[in-house]
């Protein structure tokens, strides 16, 4: 969240020994997301009941930051962020309730925090952000972000707080004091850390933690009280500044896994709000992804687990996860349709809903549907309850493809379309946007980074760009560019671009952004009289990076889809998130370099390889 779901008797023994193995195994399996008395729902998901996203549409327009926990009652309960649920409200709900008998059909309940149950703490004013819902010691508990408090007397001062209920359809009640009280930064008054998105963790010896934090400030845990009401000790941080928030954590195979999102939650059309992981075998961490790298590291890691995948969902993440009754875990989430982002008026609030999609693990690491992402078509439904479980027996999808580190082949290379920078000045064949840059020297093109930009209004840098076939096709850079670590650098930047014009490009860089060193994927685009800018991130960066889009054709509609992949050693590569620009539109890819003086980009070559 950013300020931004009658047979013969032999039969029925059967069925019945199966209900029963469910019914008293599955539980201890379930988490704190199926901790529920395993009665059967009110209504059960018969074999070959399918859903298509979003499945919030019964109920509200928009439901971000979704969390969901199964009741005592046999429903299932999601909470979301405050908004207004429907186009043309107008009155926001502080934290709406919704239920469900299956995971994909939901209505409306109540809100859980209204003018009645409303901390004393917080301000008039405050909204209620990214709940965090489960049961624990006989009660349900719902942690949430207050951004306005009584505490400090100033602005922006937000906190996390707890409510409790007997039910998760209430009735709630809150905690007389914050459970996270504002964090002052390091700046004068009225500079306050966004203590924003809590996670509550119990673990196997009863030990309670909370998880909390944003960009500003990174995400830190720390241990609560025994009464889940207070803070206990120092906080740990798991995540770096400027790159993670909405954490949401698991416990898997002996593995704690970070879920962590990143990226403008709320750009609109181009947003790319991403689901990121890592794994600790501690619950204060440190987290590595796959690679290896920290989630704390400056030039930061984290697998990827959801991301845009050029379809109609943008914005994929803030995500909870529920293990259904056939042992299957499920990522529910919000996103954004690309071709109806806000709410009521462009750029005013985005238009969230809360998908849900199956969650794969291969190797030990997570992506929805195996890498494939955000499903927009109709997919098989989770098994929601036991009697649906009982003719189907325990199955989890382990060893999908995954999203994370792949081995491609790009292609054949195209000579006439590449450069090796081989012969003292660049080949044939560039264009330049602007006024040249950069020199061939040594085998490279050096281009130190610009004091100019490519970002809205602020049309200034140079760009070198070539024309390119029709249909599929990569093209690669290696980039070897000094952007330091731990230092605070904005915005120097190098990488390769995909140009339709000043107002219409994508741009694949490795980037600096304040004390983090990111590969970011950006898309820019004009949007109902003004200008959309939004990005995700690959995978993490090295001071020598390998960079690729890959360009290919949506069949019916002619779009172009062009996916980012980076390297940090040429050989296997991450798969990221795919922009879409319309087909009516000539692209032309290439290179740039530019956010600031400071930095010298050398790219060793660029290559086109054609399938």
């Amino acid at each position: 969240m950013t300020v931004r779901r009658t047979g013969s008797r032999i039969r029925q023994a059967v069925a019945g020994l199966a209900l029963f193995v469910i019914a008293t195994l599955l539980p201890q399996a379930l988490g704190s997301a199926a901790s529920a008395d395993p009665r059967p729902s009110p209504a059960d998901s018969a074999s070959g009941h399918t859903y298509v996203n979003p499945v919030s549409r019964d109920f509200a327009d928009t439901f971000a930051d979704p969390a969901v926990v199964r009741g005592k009652d046999g429903y299932w309960y999601a909470f979301g962020t405050t908004d207004p649920l429907r186009s043309g409200e107008g009155k926001a709900h502080s934290l709406p309730v919704a239920r469900s008998t299956d995971l994909v059909h939901w209505s409306y309940v109540t809100d859980a925090l209204g003018d009645h149950n409303a901390p004393e703490w917080a301000d008039k004013d405050a909204a209620y952000w990214a709940p965090d819902i489960s049961y624990h010691d006989g009660r349900y508990w719902l942690y949430f972000v207050s951004t306005q408090t009584k505490v400090t007397g100033e602005r922006d001062d937000s906190a996390i707080g707890v409510a409790t209920a007997p039910s998760p359809a209430g009735p709630w009640k809150s905690h007389g004091e914050p459970v996270v009280a504002p964090r002052h930064g390091s700046g004068g008054e009225g500079d306050f850390l966004w203590t924003f998105d809590p996670a509550h963790v119990v673990t196997p010896e009863g030990r309670r933690y909370l998880y909390y934090g944003s960009y500003y400030g990174g995400i830190e845990v720390t241990e609560l009280s025994g009464d889940g009401t207070r803070t206990e000790g120092e906080p740990t941080k798991v995540a770096t500044d400027n790159r993670f928030e909405g954490a949401y954590v698991i416990r898997r195979g002996g593995w704690w896994y970070l879920f962590a999102s990143s990226g403008d939650c709320c750009a609109g059309p181009t947003t790319g709000y991403s689901v990121f992981v890592g794994r600790s075998r501690s619950v204060r961490g440190p987290f590595l992804d796959r690679e290896g790298t920290p989630l704390t590291a400056s030039r930061t890691g984290g697998t990827i687990a959801l991301t845009p995948n050029g379809n109609r969902w943008v914005g994929t993440g803030h995500n909870a996860v529920v293990k259904d009754f056939a042992g299957q875990d499920w990522m529910v989430y919000h996103a954004i349709d690309r071709s109806e982002p806000y709410l009521d008026e462009p750029f005013g609030i985005n238009r969230r809903p809360m998908l849900i999609d199956r969650l794969d693990w291969s190797g030990g690491w997570p992506a929805v549907r195996g890498g494939k992402g955000a499903s927009a078509d109709r997919q098989q439904a989770p098994v929601a309850s036991p009697r649906a479980a009982a003719g189907k027996g325990v199955q989890r999808s382990d060893g999908g493809p995954g999203s994370g580190a792949e081995r491609s082949w790009p292609g054949r290379l195209d000579p006439s379309r590449s450069d090796e920078f081989d012969h003292g000045r660049p080949g044939p064949g560039w264009q330049w946007v602007r006024k040249p840059a950069g020199r061939v020297a040594g085998g490279q093109y050096v281009w130190p980074t610009q004091d100019a930009e490519l970002h809205k209004d602020e049309n200034t840098a140079s760009l070198m760009l070539r024309e390119v076939p029709r249909g599929e096709f990569t093209v690669e850079t290696k980039l070897t560019i000094d952007l330091g670590e731990q230092s605070e650098r904005n915005y120097q930047q190098a990488g390769l671009v995909a140009y339709a014009g000043d107002d219409r490009y994508l741009r694949l860089s490795h980037a600096a952004i304040w004390n983090t060193r990111q590969t970011e994927y950006g898309k820019e685009q004009p949007y109902a009289g003004d200008i959309a800018y939004g990005s995700t991130s690959v995978g993490p960066p090295a001071r020598t990076t390998w960079l690729r889009l890959k360009h290919t054709t949506a069949p019916r509609s002619g779009e172009h889809r062009v996916q980012a992949f980076t390297s940090r050693d040429g050989k296997k590569w991450i798969a990221g998130g795919t922009w879409t620009v319309p087909g009516d539109k000539r692209l032309r890819f290439g290179l740039a370099s530019m956010g600031g003086e400071g930095a010298t980009a050398q790219f060793d070559y660029f290559r086109l390889y054609k399938r």
